[in-house]
């Protein structure tokens, strides 16, 4: 299935010269990736108020990440497959209309567990918009430099909605927190209206074919492999959790054997063959998994340790985010010029520096100067150069009848890592209590989990890219 004709230019005239429709497309994908950064920095910054005002716990607290998480990493997969089978643009919008609703309904609730149903809907809507706008922008943009332009914007907005959302979040917190999840609400509304005009009508895959026990399998084994994963920490292996696990085993096995025999897989499990697709995923879990997690524990240390401000507390974190944005749209020059390998493994230096230096430096009170601020620039540097990257090398070579598959795995990597480091981090400093009384402590042991990750992402990187070296020098010498 390809974007129709007139949005389709040559590789030549896609290189040099966007048509305005062309440009109207990718405002309108940017458009949503700005507001899933809103909506995700908003929330953050606002997660102590929520939890004063509805008297939710650390735990608590969690499943308002993790409601959102539980939806978007149980059925990315499904949500990127659907869109190469029943069509991108449809998918698309019915998608960002639910998004929409559901983001207006949050802003209403009184209730702990409905506002958790909410972001648990608007994860489900997320699961079937991202991975289709990443489709749309891959089976669009050729690959190769209009590609990797496109993809550099796309950041870029990623980033800006995210340091929008701290500097937003912060001030909308002050006036109550309602509005943190009311003001995307319009965004998304013009940005639907936006997509009904100008992204075009494409037509579902010739030959495709909709796998309903896949579909059913998947998407019922990653639900339940998800919620033990962010359940099982602060319950243990119960019964339920036994069964829930258990479940998820049985689910996810019959669907890899399903898959092996069906005729239109939903999965092609070949992909799996791909080393660059395989460590592209193991990247984004290092990524998103460490990085969400550290601005949770710096969410709650600085507010309701501390008793920061939310707007104190939003500019403190601010500079990883002016540092994507700012940096971001050079990235796609960069890939052209290095490749996505030496990028994805500077991503990982910075990010793991970033945490190593905190952990060296913040005792049990960290100095905004010397620990906070340094951190959070390392770790900008490792956002700015790792998701692009990442992104390009988890799509290059892939035929745009997967597009949508291969953009749900990896960012499908991303969610599914940030539950489970998010589920251990919670646990952690849940059960710490030196933090109640301004110290730190408490919070050190999930800062050494995510400085863990992004270590193990390091070397995995490092190692690959010294053994493409190494094949590099004997194949010169062979020759």
């Amino acid at each position: 299935m390809t974007i129709t004709e007139s949005l389709t230019p040559s590789a030549a005239s896609a290189e040099h010269r966007w048509t305005p429709r062309l440009w109207g497309v990718l405002a309108v994908l940017c458009a949503v990736l700005f507001l899933d950064g809103l909506d995700v920095s908003m929330v953050g910054v606002a997660l102590p108020s929520i939890g004063t005002e509805l008297g939710l716990s650390t735990t608590s607290l969690q499943w308002i990440v993790n409601g959102y998480v539980l939806g978007y990493g149980g059925l990315l997969l499904l949500g990127g497959r659907t869109a190469d089978l029943l069509g991108r643009r449809r998918v698309f919008l019915i998608a960002l209309g639910v998004f929409t609703v559901a983001s207006l309904i949050g802003g209403l609730v009184d209730d702990g567990g409905l506002l958790i149903a909410t972001r648990f809907i608007k994860g489900l809507a997320a699961a079937f918009t991202a991975p289709t706008a990443m489709s749309i922008l891959t089976t669009t943009f050729p690959e190769g430099p209009a590609r990797n332009r496109a993809l550099s914007i796309f950041t870029v907005f990623g980033a800006s909605g995210y340091s929008s959302g701290l500097i937003l979040g912060g001030l909308l917190t002050s006036l109550g927190w309602r509005w943190t999840f009311l003001v995307p609400v319009p965004l998304a509304l013009a940005a639907l209206i936006a997509g009904i005009s100008l992204i075009p009508r494409d037509k579902p895959a010739a030959d495709g074919g909709h796998d309903l026990i896949g579909a059913i399998t998947l998407v019922g084994g990653m639900l339940s492999a998800v919620y033990a994963v962010v359940t099982v920490p602060q319950r243990g292996f119960d019964p339920l959790m036994i069964g829930v696990t258990a479940l998820a085993v049985v689910l996810l096995v019959t669907f890899v054997l399903a898959e092996s025999r069906v005729k239109h897989p939903l999965v092609r499990l070949s992909i799996f063959r791909i080393g660059t697709i395989v460590r592209a995923n193991a990247s984004m879990v290092a990524l998103m998994g460490s990085y969400v997690s550290f601005q949770f524990m710096m969410t709650l240390y600085l507010q309701d340790v501390l008793h920061w401000t939310p707007l104190r507390m939003a500019l403190a974190l601010l500079p990883a985010g002016l540092l994507v944005a700012f940096s971001s749209p050079f990235m796609g020059r960069l890939i052209d010029r290095h490749g996505t390998a030496p990028l994805i493994v500077a991503a990982m230096t910075s990010l793991s520096a970033g945490y190593i230096w905190f952990l060296a430096t913040a005792g049990s009170r960290p100095d905004y100067l010397v620990t906070v601020l340094p951190t959070m620039l390392l770790l900008g540097g490792g956002f700015a150069f790792g998701f692009s990257s990442i992104m390009a090398q988890a799509t290059d070579g892939i035929d745009d009848s997967e597009q949508g598959l291969a953009s749900g795995l990896v960012q499908s990597s991303g969610q599914v890592g940030t539950a489970l480091v998010l589920a251990v981090v919670t646990a952690l400093v849940a059960s710490a209590t030196s933090s109640a009384a301004g110290d730190f402590t408490g919070f050190r042991p999930g800062v050494n989990l995510v400085t863990g990750v992004a270590v193990v992402g390091l070397v995995l990187n490092v190692a690959a890219l010294a053994a493409a070296k190494v094949r590099a020098r004997r194949a010169v010498a062979v020759a």
